[in-house]
């Protein structure tokens, strides 16, 4: 069962001192280009298209691993990893909302402004902003006319491309 990102703890300053967070990194080739996954205290916390230049497995980053692949081969529509967005309440709200989109359905930025009592703009700016992309699916995020944008690499041709592999691209038509 996937913790809400809006729960997971995150180590920072606590009575007054510095924790230090456990950091790890690996990398993994797939259809969209290399991406780099980062864990921290237990917690996927990034994923981005570069590679890593050392690569720490860990139990946690092979399993997002194996997920990811399962995602890209076609046999994963739900990932079940614990995540951890850093940011407001309001930016993991909408990465909370955006992670509750089904496999192969959209939602505008509108309709996620509307549930949070937010403006559209202000989702969009979170949504863009989200550090975890496809495993918290920010390219099931539509404009109200149309895509709206996409600011991981590729840009809106690679939302096109996780559309198209969710079969949500009638959608777009």
């Amino acid at each position: 069962m996937l913790v809400p990102i809006t729960t997971r703890a995150f180590a920072g300053v606590a009575m007054g001192r510095l924790i230090k967070a456990e950091m790890n990194h690996g990398d993994l080739n797939s259809p969209l280009g290399p991406l780099e996954l980062r864990q921290e205290n237990g917690a996927i916390v990034r994923l981005k298209w570069c590679c890593a230049p050392e690569n720490y497995e860990t139990p946690l980053l092979g399993r997002a691993r194996l997920q990811l692949g399962a995602y890209f081969s076609g046999d994963l529509t739900v990932f079940d990893l614990p995540l951890h967005v850093k940011g407001s309440d309001f930016q993991r709200s909408v990465c909370d909302a955006i992670y509750a989109i089904p496999f192969g359905e959209t939602r505008t930025y509108g309709e996620i402004a509307n549930d949070l009592g937010a403006s559209a703009q202000a989702v969009g700016a979170a949504c863009g902003a989200n550090p975890i992309p496809i495993i918290i699916p920010c390219h099931r995020v539509l404009g109200a006319g149309g895509l709206g944008g996409f600011s991981a690499a590729g840009g809106v041709e690679t939302k096109v491309w996780l559309l198209k592999h969710e079969g949500a691209a009638g959608l777009l038509i």
